[in-house]
């Protein structure tokens, strides 16, 4: 008997149906940022191949690449290329270009993964700063010049550095002054900007990279722009980067198939922004901060309005902190109950992401929470839990010298001391916990016991039970 059910189709529909507010990416939010396009009514319309007139992303020579130079202009690159296999390949491409295998590379502790596998991938071996800690909310922002110095100080080369910024929850640093220092050991600045896509609209949403004078700046289009889900840009701005190679390398890892819907709402998304006037700005920013108002009026919960160890906070994300019992993660599935989908949650925080658009139905968005909230009691938290790693690390055995090597699993709590030989990842936000070849250590376990607790996720593997070099 045949069977016709489409059980994945079915579920986000009625996802689609359920949602009351999708305050979460993509960043069309279901379409509405697209709703006067009539094009968008239809998107299959768009889902073509590389016919005659269409162009090749490829070989862009045409209306690919006119599209493609329109964003080098918006952004101030010397060349942007469309990313059809979202800012995982952007960062793929931009490690494979510029690190060679053996050859130390300097990353932040608090990158995604897959810059984590993009170094794996090169044979390249990480050494690891531990990036600051908001004192607010517990997350992880960046790291500080000092360490950069220090780093280059201890050892005699690096290929690339790495760095994030902003981070999931939109705080954001001030890198001049490290990519200058950097320059001047010409080495090239990486930047995993995936949150910052709208940042070149200006004050006061932080700046770029780019300006900041990054060498590759990789960007999640969909997370904040109108644009599809693992459509994204890479800026490339630099003297010291091997442009072919990094082509290539895009061509090596990017599907040659590409989607053409994909490629089309990144060519809608920068349009979107330079459509952008500053009464626009305002608007979007004064509505936001009316959201902020009506929601820190409700006694159960608290809006963060600010950090003490980032430079800027973009508008777009709002961090909400329960002052009940409710941890971040039960917070959030309280919300959900009523239609209000957040971004993801932490054990203190849920991360809100707006839309860049005028803000509608503020009011009543906030009464639902007030009425969700009702129930629970105000009271007395405990303070926010720091954890901190060393500032400088470097894995114990490189990702050469694990190939081949027995593993067993071991019970987390019995794993101190052992080498992971997996790569223990709470998701969202996807930022590794435990890497694969590093020591694990009591501050490791205390971690992730204290998120298994909590109800965080994580992904591909059993948290409780690791993978350590037998």
């Amino acid at each position: 008997m045949k069977n016709t059910y489409t059980p994945l189709i079915n579920k986000l529909l009625r996802h689609y149906e359920e949602q009351e507010f999708p305050f979460h990416v993509p960043g069309h939010k279901f379409g509405k940022l697209m709703s006067n396009q009539k094009w968008a009514e239809n998107l299959l319309a768009l889902d073509a191949t590389e016919l005659k007139g269409l162009d090749d992303l490829h070989n862009p020579t045409d209306v690919i690449k006119e599209a493609q130079d329109l964003t080098a202009s918006f952004y101030g690159a010397d060349k942007s290329y469309f990313l059809i296999n979202g800012t995982t390949v952007g960062n793929l491409a931009m490690i494979l270009t510029t690190c060679k295998p053996d050859a130390r590379v300097l990353v932040q502790r608090n990158c995604h993964k897959s810059v984590i596998n993009g170094i794996q991938l090169a044979g390249a071996r990480p050494v690891m700063l531990s990036p600051e800690i908001d004192r607010l909310t517990g997350v992880a922002t960046g790291v500080t010049l000092e360490q950069v110095r220090k780093a280059f100080h201890k050892y005699d080369s690096m290929d690339a550095i790495i760095l994030t910024n902003p981070n999931y929850y939109g705080m954001t640093k001030n890198l001049s002054e490290i990519i200058s220092f950097v320059h001047k050991k010409n080495v090239p600045v990486l930047v995993d900007e995936a949150h910052g896509a709208h940042y070149s609209i200006g004050a006061p949403f932080p700046p770029s990279a780019l300006s900041m004078g990054a060498d590759v700046v990789v960007q999640s289009a969909h997370k904040t722009l109108p644009a599809m889900t693992m459509a994204s840009f890479l800026h490339i701005n630099s003297a010291i980067v091997d442009v072919e190679r990094l082509e290539e390398n895009l061509q090596l890892l990017q599907s040659s198939s590409p989607s053409y819907m994909l490629m089309a709402s990144l060519d809608y998304a920068r349009s979107y922004l330079e459509s952008l006037e500053i009464h626009d700005i305002d608007r979007i920013v004064g509505q936001i901060k009316k959201l902020i108002e009506r929601l820190n009026k409700i006694v159960q919960i608290e809006v963060i309005d600010s950090t003490d160890s980032c430079d800027w906070v973009d508008p777009l994300k709002v961090v909400v902190q329960s002052k009940t019992s409710l941890s971040g993660y039960e917070l959030q599935s309280v919300l959900e109950k009523a239609g209000i989908f957040s971004e993801l949650a932490d054990p203190y925080n849920v991360l809100f992401i707006l839309p860049l658009a005028t803000l509608d139905r503020i009011d009543e968005f906030a009464s639902i929470v007030e009425m969700q909230l009702s129930p629970y009691e105000p009271c007395e938290r405990k303070s926010v839990k720091i954890d901190r790693f060393p500032s400088i690390t470097e894995l114990t055995m490189t990702y050469k010298e694990l190939q081949g090597l027995e593993t067993k699993g071991v019970p987390l709590k019995e794993a101190v001391g052992h080498i992971s030989a997996e790569t223990l990842i709470p998701y969202p936000p996807g930022i590794p916990l435990i890497m694969k070849g590093e020591r694990i250590s009591q501050s490791h376990i205390d971690q992730c016991l204290f998120l298994i607790e909590k109800g965080a996720r994580f992904q591909g593997t059993n948290p409780e039970d690791i993978q350590v070099i037998g």
